[in-house]
């Protein structure tokens, strides 16, 4: 799965932090303003408990976990979709994500002074919102010069667009986001071209200090307020998570986590909230070689879900073996899954549920 969630957010909020603690690949993280000049990519590994529970009841060689992509840009500054800052590389470079995590500084810190001079994420919200709907309003604006050349040649389908298009000119001037815009999905089709910014979906991280990491604080308080029950908002304290990061022993790692009052890190809710709001699923195959995690989108069917292990499984599909994650736990081996009924075969047409065990027959 080639997708990827890139980090977002106004410089020094912390987000090159949090990127350090999920991802494989660090990066250096700075107290000055601009100091990052490029994005920086790194590949997750997604928390799943059921593939560790899958390798206690049949051991493997190896264990390979599902993973996702991270991307962390370079922090915003107000004016961006003017050139400020790194503003027109970075614009570039959220416009090639396929969701987003915008990282707001919900901590005060006189050591990271603030590139606005104060810590208002609500503020800092509405600053990076309003860059990114200036570069797609002029995406959209683009579009309806280019179908009105169109509808003058009779074309009936550019009429259509012109229409659609102005509803997200309209939205995008009054400070709307254009995953919001009042349209049905059908006409959302004619803006996938443009890759626009704020028709990501996102995952908000109020960046909190240590004291706050388990109920937050007064200012994520006022993020709430601000995005609604609708919004994914997830609480991590940055440096925290990367204290616990640099522990190697995962008893230490145990130990941290409870004096910090938090039962897994942060981290592992933010990677797991990425994973579904790239609408992102997993199967699994077992053996003694190998146990595996299988990235898959939701919806694909058998054939499609063997294609993502080899394209010869999914040109050659026969059929899928298939076992429920919870019918192998708690009959524990395969053949007493078969004897309960429970072992199931599969054709083209199969839809792969989330935690499906699957052995895939073919010929080529």
């Amino acid at each position: 799965m080639a997708l990827n969630c890139g980090i977002i957010g106004l410089t020094n909020t912390g987000k090159t932090t949090i990127f350090n603690c999920i991802s494989n690949t660090k990066a250096e993280s700075s107290n000055y303003a601009f100091s990052a000049t490029k994005s920086n990519k790194g590949v997750v590994d997604v928390p799943d408990p059921r593939l560790y529970v899958l390798d206690q009841l049949l051991p493997a060689d190896k264990l390979v976990p599902a993973t996702v992509e991270i991307v962390d840009l370079p922090g915003l500054a107000k004016g961006a979709s003017q050139g400020e800052g790194v503003g027109n590389k970075f614009l570039a470079d959220v416009q090639q994500t396929d969701a987003l995590i915008h990282v707001l500084r919900c901590f005060d810190d006189e050591n990271l002074p603030h590139i606005e001079g104060s810590v208002d994420p609500v503020r800092d919200l509405e600053i990076v919102d309003f860059e990114l709907q200036v570069r797609d309003l002029d995406l959209v604006e683009r579009k309806i010069q280019r179908l009105e050349k169109l509808s003058k040649t009779g074309n009936k389908d550019a009429k259509k667009g012109i229409e659609v298009l102005t509803v997200y000119k309209e939205h995008l001037e009054n400070f709307g986001n254009a995953r919001n815009a009042p349209v049905s999905e059908e006409d959302a089709q004619i803006i996938q071209d443009l890759l626009l910014l704020t028709a990501k979906p996102v995952i908000y991280v109020c960046n909190v200090d240590d004291e706050s990491a388990v109920n937050g604080n007064s200012y994520v308080e006022k993020v709430n307020t601000a995005l609604g029950s609708d919004a994914k908002i997830l609480v991590i304290a940055g440096k925290l998570e990367a204290e616990i990061t640099e522990l190697e022993d995962e008893e230490d790692r145990a130990v941290f986590l409870e004096d910090a009052g938090l039962t897994e890190p942060g981290v592992n809710k933010l990677v797991r909230a990425a994973y579904d709001i790239l609408n992102l699923q997993s199967f699994f195959t077992i053996g003694k070689t190998e146990n595996r995690a299988w990235t898959i989108h939701k919806g694909m069917t058998a054939p499609q879900a063997a294609g993502v292990i080899h394209s010869d499984l999914e040109r050659g599909f026969i059929r899928a073996e298939v076992m429920k994650y919870d019918d192998f736990v708690a009959l524990k081996t395969e053949q007493a899954v078969k004897e309960a009924g429970k072992f199931h075969v599969e054709g083209k047409n199969y839809v792969v549920d989330d935690g499906d065990i699957m052995h895939i027959r073919f010929n080529v």
